[in-house]
């Protein structure tokens, strides 16, 4: 079965380079990247992400990640330890609401 759905899949290929579908698409010549760390994921979930962030449109727990990660860059190049500690407060904020975004998405999930 698989030897006929392959050879299936490989004409609608070249089928569609022949109509020129194939070209002009994006990323179009650059290199695929990488997505070793998608691998324990679920594939559903993994596309649907994808295609959220390639709308523009991401969920809460990503840009809360994303705070969280520019939080922890000022921390590790600060020295005054009033800032320090203002900065390390915020960074534990930020954590408590990744872990509280992250939960309710995988309570949803199931």
């Amino acid at each position: 079965m698989f030897g006929s759905l392959g050879k299936l899949i490989e004409r609608q290929i070249k089928k569609a380079q022949a109509e020129g579908q194939l070209q002009g698409l994006e990323g179009e010549g650059r290199p695929l990247s990488d997505r070793s760390g998608e691998a324990q994921c679920d594939p559903a979930i993994t596309a649907g992400h994808r295609i959220m962030a390639q709308a523009g449109v991401l969920p809460e727990e990503f840009e809360i990640k994303k705070a969280l990660d520019a939080a922890r860059s000022t921390y590790a190049g600060l020295t005054d330890p009033d800032e320090r500690k203002a900065v390390m407060a915020k960074i534990a904020d930020l954590e408590m609401r990744y872990n509280m975004a992250r939960d309710a998405r995988r309570a949803f999930m199931r």
